[in-house]
């Protein structure tokens, strides 16, 4: 994957955020694109390595467009300013933990993944697995890897309150508050170019590979 090449496309877009322009540049655009589909399909191969219930991934499925839906948002642009994919089942991306990751205009690669806006059930599920057995988040929260590179659960959009039914003074009730279960990092990609990406990136997600396991228990229950 040409880095260099492709925050140099995506900061242009980011300043001219119109039809014409990409247009103009889609062969640019398609070349990247490529080489993108390429990098999510090594990556497919060496997270298949440390986790083989991942299941079949299709490279190709696996990208997000890069079309924004703008039909309700209050920002008309109509390109995203990043390139993203999530190694997972696609289909039921809502429920099923994934591995995330995107490169932006800054040259900023960001990897996490999880479940991000489960579905009412799921999150149910989840909330009353923490209930039941508390020690295996405390032990998904202790590991080293884990711990080292993300530093726990995101915790950027959780309930002020207790849900309904779960007291206060429950173990993890921080994180029974939460809506998403989900964990990222951030990497400068400009500052600290890597000699081989999908390497770095897979690293990442075998480190976000116990939270993938606990949140498939979760599910299972």
């Amino acid at each position: 994957m040409n880095i260099p090449a492709l925050t140099q496309f995506l900061s242009g877009l980011a300043k001219n955020n119109t039809r014409p322009w990409f247009v103009h540049n889609k062969p640019a655009y398609d070349i990247l694109r490529e080489e993108f589909i390429e990098l999510v399909a090594d990556l497919i191969l060496r997270v298949e390595k440390f986790d083989p219930d991942i299941g079949p991934v299709d490279a190709k499925k696996a990208l997000f467009r890069i079309y924004r839906d703008v039909r309700f948002a209050a920002d008309k642009s109509p390109y995203k300013t990043h390139f993203s994919a999530v190694i997972g089942d696609r289909k039921g991306h809502n429920s099923v933990p994934g591995y995330y990751f995107q490169i932006d205009e800054r040259g900023a690669l960001f990897a996490g993944g999880g479940i991000y806006m489960p579905e009412k059930d799921v999150l149910a599920k989840i909330r009353t697995f923490i209930v039941d057995e508390p020690d295996r988040l405390t032990k998904l929260l202790k590991n080293p890897r884990f711990k080292k590179t993300y530093g726990g659960l995101s915790g950027d959009d959780k309930m002020t309150r207790p849900p309904k039914g779960y007291g206060a003074d429950l173990p993890h009730i921080e994180h029974i508050k939460n809506r998403h279960f989900v964990a990222g990092v951030e990497v400068n990609l400009k500052k600290n170019p890597p000699k081989d990406l999908a390497k770095e990136i897979a690293a990442l997600f075998q480190d976000l590979q116990p939270l993938i396991v606990w949140l498939r228990e979760a599910r299972a229950k």
